[in-house]
Protein backbone atom coordinates (compact mmCIF):
# COMPACT_ATOMS: atom_id res chain seq x y z
CA UNK A 1 0.00 0.00 0.00
CA UNK A 2 1.47 3.31 -0.53
CA UNK A 3 2.66 5.57 2.16
CA UNK A 4 -0.41 7.72 1.69
CA UNK A 5 -3.31 5.88 -0.09
CA UNK A 6 -5.44 8.63 -1.92
CA UNK A 7 -8.27 7.22 -4.01
CA UNK A 8 -10.16 9.02 -6.94
CA UNK A 9 -13.64 7.85 -8.12
CA UNK A 10 -14.09 8.65 -11.65
CA UNK A 11 -18.34 8.52 -11.17
CA UNK A 12 -19.73 9.84 -8.13
CA UNK A 13 -22.89 7.56 -7.67
CA UNK A 14 -24.24 4.72 -5.52
CA UNK A 15 -21.58 2.33 -6.04
CA UNK A 16 -18.89 5.45 -5.54
CA UNK A 17 -20.42 6.89 -2.69
CA UNK A 18 -20.79 2.91 -0.76
CA UNK A 19 -17.14 1.83 -1.78
CA UNK A 20 -15.68 5.16 -0.19
CA UNK A 21 -18.38 5.35 3.05
CA UNK A 22 -16.40 1.62 3.94
CA UNK A 23 -13.21 2.60 2.91
CA UNK A 24 -13.29 5.39 5.26
CA UNK A 25 -15.06 3.39 8.08
CA UNK A 26 -12.79 0.76 7.91
CA UNK A 27 -9.66 3.42 8.54
CA UNK A 28 -7.98 3.14 5.39
CA UNK A 29 -8.41 6.56 4.26
CA UNK A 30 -9.84 9.85 5.69
CA UNK A 31 -12.32 11.62 3.70
CA UNK A 32 -9.79 14.43 3.03
CA UNK A 33 -7.61 11.58 0.89
CA UNK A 34 -10.99 10.72 -1.17
CA UNK A 35 -12.31 12.84 -4.30
CA UNK A 36 -14.81 12.23 -7.15
CA UNK A 37 -15.15 13.47 -10.42
CA UNK A 38 -18.79 13.80 -12.13
CA UNK A 39 -20.85 15.44 -14.62
CA UNK A 40 -23.76 15.48 -12.53
CA UNK A 41 -23.71 18.12 -10.12
CA UNK A 42 -26.21 16.47 -7.58
CA UNK A 43 -24.23 13.56 -8.05
CA UNK A 44 -20.95 14.95 -7.25
CA UNK A 45 -23.46 17.26 -3.98
CA UNK A 46 -24.74 14.25 -2.68
CA UNK A 47 -21.16 12.04 -2.69
CA UNK A 48 -19.65 15.27 -1.05
CA UNK A 49 -22.56 14.95 1.68
CA UNK A 50 -22.40 11.27 2.46
CA UNK A 51 -18.52 11.09 2.22
CA UNK A 52 -17.38 14.02 3.63
CA UNK A 53 -14.32 13.80 0.85
CA UNK A 54 -14.09 16.30 -2.05
CA UNK A 55 -15.94 16.43 -5.88
CA UNK A 56 -14.97 18.06 -9.18
CA UNK A 57 -16.16 17.89 -12.74
CA UNK A 58 -12.68 17.31 -13.63
CA UNK A 59 -11.60 13.77 -14.70
CA UNK A 60 -8.25 14.88 -15.04
CA UNK A 61 -7.74 16.49 -11.84
CA UNK A 62 -9.02 13.17 -10.28
CA UNK A 63 -6.08 11.67 -11.58
CA UNK A 64 -3.73 13.80 -10.84
CA UNK A 65 -4.48 13.90 -6.91
CA UNK A 66 -5.04 10.41 -6.81
CA UNK A 67 -2.91 7.23 -6.44
CA UNK A 68 -5.72 4.72 -6.77
CA UNK A 69 -8.82 5.29 -9.33
CA UNK A 70 -11.80 4.04 -9.53
CA UNK A 71 -13.75 3.70 -12.42
CA UNK A 72 -17.33 4.30 -11.60
CA UNK A 73 -19.50 4.98 -14.72
CA UNK A 74 -21.94 3.29 -17.21
CA UNK A 75 -20.12 1.46 -19.37
CA UNK A 76 -20.62 3.57 -22.60
CA UNK A 77 -18.94 6.21 -20.86
CA UNK A 78 -15.82 4.12 -19.93
CA UNK A 79 -13.95 5.71 -23.17
CA UNK A 80 -14.93 9.03 -22.50
CA UNK A 81 -13.63 9.06 -18.86
CA UNK A 82 -10.35 7.20 -20.19
CA UNK A 83 -9.49 9.38 -22.68
CA UNK A 84 -9.71 12.61 -20.12
CA UNK A 85 -7.47 10.59 -17.86
CA UNK A 86 -4.79 9.01 -20.32
CA UNK A 87 -2.34 11.86 -20.23
CA UNK A 88 -2.55 12.28 -16.35
CA UNK A 89 -1.94 8.39 -15.86
CA UNK A 90 1.04 7.23 -15.05
CA UNK A 91 2.90 3.82 -13.81
CA UNK A 92 2.26 4.97 -10.79
CA UNK A 93 -1.27 4.92 -10.35
CA UNK A 94 -3.49 1.87 -10.26
CA UNK A 95 -6.79 1.99 -11.86
CA UNK A 96 -9.87 -0.53 -10.11
CA UNK A 97 -12.73 -0.95 -12.75
CA UNK A 98 -16.12 -1.61 -11.53
CA UNK A 99 -17.91 -0.97 -15.15
CA UNK A 100 -20.12 -3.75 -15.63
CA UNK A 101 -19.05 -6.13 -18.45
CA UNK A 102 -16.09 -3.92 -19.91
CA UNK A 103 -13.12 -5.71 -20.18
CA UNK A 104 -9.66 -5.24 -19.35
CA UNK A 105 -8.47 -5.18 -22.76
CA UNK A 106 -10.40 -2.63 -23.66
CA UNK A 107 -8.89 -0.45 -20.73
CA UNK A 108 -5.48 -1.05 -22.28
CA UNK A 109 -6.47 -0.38 -25.70
CA UNK A 110 -6.86 3.66 -23.92
CA UNK A 111 -4.40 3.48 -21.37
CA UNK A 112 -2.01 1.51 -22.74
CA UNK A 113 -0.71 -2.04 -22.11
CA UNK A 114 1.23 -0.99 -19.23
CA UNK A 115 -0.93 0.30 -17.02
CA UNK A 116 -1.59 -1.50 -14.21
CA UNK A 117 -5.49 -2.31 -13.65
CA UNK A 118 -8.30 -4.05 -12.10
CA UNK A 119 -11.12 -5.38 -12.65
CA UNK A 120 -13.71 -5.50 -10.47
CA UNK A 121 -17.31 -6.67 -9.80
CA UNK A 122 -19.14 -5.51 -6.22
CA UNK A 123 -22.83 -5.28 -5.61
CA UNK A 124 -24.95 -2.61 -3.84
CA UNK A 125 -24.60 -4.10 -0.31
CA UNK A 126 -21.48 -2.52 -0.07
CA UNK A 127 -23.94 0.27 1.32
CA UNK A 128 -24.15 -1.73 4.25
CA UNK A 129 -20.57 -3.29 4.64
CA UNK A 130 -22.18 -6.31 3.36
CA UNK A 131 -20.78 -6.39 -0.70
CA UNK A 132 -19.94 -9.93 -2.59
CA UNK A 133 -17.25 -8.86 -5.27
CA UNK A 134 -14.56 -10.52 -7.15
CA UNK A 135 -11.64 -9.08 -8.93
CA UNK A 136 -9.32 -9.91 -11.68
CA UNK A 137 -5.99 -8.06 -12.71
CA UNK A 138 -4.42 -7.35 -15.58
CA UNK A 139 -0.77 -8.77 -16.48
CA UNK A 140 1.16 -5.19 -15.65
CA UNK A 141 -0.69 -5.28 -12.26
CA UNK A 142 1.79 -5.82 -9.20
CA UNK A 143 1.24 -8.82 -6.78
CA UNK A 144 0.61 -5.40 -4.43
CA UNK A 145 -1.93 -4.09 -6.48
CA UNK A 146 -3.72 -7.43 -6.02
CA UNK A 147 -3.54 -7.53 -1.84
CA UNK A 148 -4.61 -3.83 -1.69
CA UNK A 149 -7.95 -3.97 -4.13
CA UNK A 150 -8.69 -7.19 -1.95
CA UNK A 151 -8.20 -4.96 1.59
CA UNK A 152 -10.22 -2.59 -0.41
CA UNK A 153 -13.13 -4.65 -1.10
CA UNK A 154 -13.21 -5.86 2.17
CA UNK A 155 -13.54 -2.96 3.96
CA UNK A 156 -17.38 -3.12 2.44
CA UNK A 157 -17.61 -7.11 2.43
CA UNK A 158 -15.68 -10.12 0.98
CA UNK A 159 -13.85 -10.39 -2.14
CA UNK A 160 -12.37 -13.58 -4.28
CA UNK A 161 -9.42 -13.39 -6.69
CA UNK A 162 -10.88 -14.95 -9.83
CA UNK A 163 -9.89 -15.09 -13.56
CA UNK A 164 -11.38 -12.75 -15.75
CA UNK A 165 -13.21 -14.91 -17.44
CA UNK A 166 -15.46 -15.49 -14.66
CA UNK A 167 -16.45 -12.36 -14.32
CA UNK A 168 -19.31 -11.65 -16.27
CA UNK A 169 -20.46 -15.20 -14.33
CA UNK A 170 -19.86 -13.38 -11.28
CA UNK A 171 -22.07 -10.25 -13.06
CA UNK A 172 -25.25 -12.59 -13.39
CA UNK A 173 -25.14 -14.48 -10.01
CA UNK A 174 -23.85 -11.59 -7.36
CA UNK A 175 -23.83 -8.40 -9.24
CA UNK A 176 -27.33 -8.83 -9.85
CA UNK A 177 -28.16 -10.94 -7.60
CA UNK A 178 -29.79 -8.66 -5.17
CA UNK A 179 -32.62 -8.17 -7.20
CA UNK A 180 -33.42 -11.47 -7.56
CA UNK A 181 -33.16 -11.76 -3.31
CA UNK A 182 -35.35 -8.48 -3.21
CA UNK A 183 -38.05 -9.98 -5.45
CA UNK A 184 -37.58 -13.61 -3.51
CA UNK A 185 -38.23 -10.86 0.04
CA UNK A 186 -40.83 -9.47 -1.36
CA UNK A 187 -42.75 -12.95 -2.73
CA UNK A 188 -42.48 -14.17 0.26
CA UNK A 189 -44.07 -11.16 2.24
CA UNK A 190 -46.52 -10.98 -0.66
CA UNK A 191 -47.19 -14.69 0.79
CA UNK A 192 -47.26 -13.54 4.22
CA UNK A 193 -50.25 -10.76 3.57
CA UNK A 194 -52.22 -12.99 1.58
CA UNK A 195 -52.19 -15.86 4.93
CA UNK A 196 -53.22 -12.62 6.82
CA UNK A 197 -50.32 -11.21 8.05
CA UNK A 198 -50.13 -7.22 8.46
CA UNK A 199 -47.48 -5.59 5.77
CA UNK A 200 -44.78 -4.47 7.44
CA UNK A 201 -44.64 -7.46 10.18
CA UNK A 202 -44.39 -9.93 6.80
CA UNK A 203 -41.84 -7.81 5.17
CA UNK A 204 -39.67 -7.68 8.31
CA UNK A 205 -40.03 -11.31 9.01
CA UNK A 206 -39.35 -12.35 5.44
CA UNK A 207 -36.36 -10.14 5.40
CA UNK A 208 -34.69 -11.46 8.46
CA UNK A 209 -35.59 -14.91 7.13
CA UNK A 210 -34.08 -14.34 3.94
CA UNK A 211 -30.57 -13.01 6.41
CA UNK A 212 -30.60 -15.51 8.52
CA UNK A 213 -30.63 -18.40 6.07
CA UNK A 214 -27.44 -16.82 4.04
CA UNK A 215 -25.81 -16.47 7.65
CA UNK A 216 -26.84 -20.30 8.07
CA UNK A 217 -24.52 -21.12 4.97
CA UNK A 218 -21.86 -18.80 5.39
CA UNK A 219 -20.84 -19.70 8.81
CA UNK A 220 -21.90 -23.43 9.36
CA UNK A 221 -20.01 -23.97 5.87
CA UNK A 222 -22.81 -26.87 5.01
CA UNK A 223 -24.54 -26.81 1.54
CA UNK A 224 -27.70 -25.02 1.21
CA UNK A 225 -29.23 -28.50 0.50
CA UNK A 226 -28.08 -30.08 3.47
CA UNK A 227 -29.72 -26.89 5.60
CA UNK A 228 -33.08 -27.14 3.16
CA UNK A 229 -33.05 -31.02 4.87
CA UNK A 230 -32.93 -29.75 8.37
CA UNK A 231 -35.94 -27.70 7.91
CA UNK A 232 -37.95 -29.94 6.21
CA UNK A 233 -40.20 -32.68 8.67
CA UNK A 234 -41.28 -35.80 7.07
CA UNK A 235 -45.17 -34.86 5.92
CA UNK A 236 -44.63 -31.48 7.35
CA UNK A 237 -45.36 -27.80 6.49
CA UNK A 238 -42.02 -27.09 4.89
CA UNK A 239 -42.04 -29.88 2.44
CA UNK A 240 -45.63 -28.49 0.97
CA UNK A 241 -44.32 -25.01 0.87
CA UNK A 242 -41.60 -26.82 -1.28
CA UNK A 243 -43.39 -28.68 -3.54
CA UNK A 244 -45.15 -25.92 -4.82
CA UNK A 245 -41.60 -24.22 -5.69
CA UNK A 246 -40.66 -26.56 -7.46
CA UNK A 247 -43.90 -26.99 -9.32
CA UNK A 248 -43.40 -23.71 -10.96
CA UNK A 249 -39.39 -24.11 -11.57
CA UNK A 250 -37.78 -21.84 -8.58
CA UNK A 251 -34.67 -23.39 -8.80
CA UNK A 252 -34.62 -23.15 -12.63
CA UNK A 253 -35.39 -19.75 -13.17
CA UNK A 254 -33.11 -18.56 -10.65
CA UNK A 255 -30.59 -20.31 -12.88
CA UNK A 256 -31.93 -18.95 -15.87
CA UNK A 257 -31.77 -15.41 -14.22
CA UNK A 258 -28.19 -15.96 -13.65
CA UNK A 259 -27.02 -16.88 -17.14
CA UNK A 260 -29.71 -14.28 -18.36
CA UNK A 261 -27.59 -11.42 -16.70
CA UNK A 262 -24.00 -13.01 -17.66
CA UNK A 263 -24.80 -13.35 -21.18
CA UNK A 264 -26.17 -9.68 -20.86
CA UNK A 265 -22.98 -8.80 -19.18
CA UNK A 266 -20.62 -10.16 -22.25
CA UNK A 267 -22.47 -8.35 -24.80
CA UNK A 268 -22.10 -4.72 -22.86
CA UNK A 269 -18.55 -5.72 -22.83
CA UNK A 270 -18.28 -6.09 -26.87
CA UNK A 271 -20.39 -2.54 -27.32
CA UNK A 272 -18.60 -0.80 -24.81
Amino acid sequence: MPSRLTIGFLGAGKMATALAKGFIRAGLVTADDVLASDPSRSASTSFVKEVGGRATNSNSDVAKSSSVLILAVKPDQVSTVLTDIRESFTPNHLLLSIAAGVPLAKLESVLGPAARLIRVMPNTPALVGASASAFAPNHAALPEDSQLAEKLLSAVGIAFAVKETLLDAVTGLSGSGPAYVYLFIEGLSDGGVAAGLPRELATRLAAQTALGAAKMVLETGLHPGALKDMVTSPGGTTIEGLHELEKGKFRGTLMSAVRAATDKSKKLGQSS
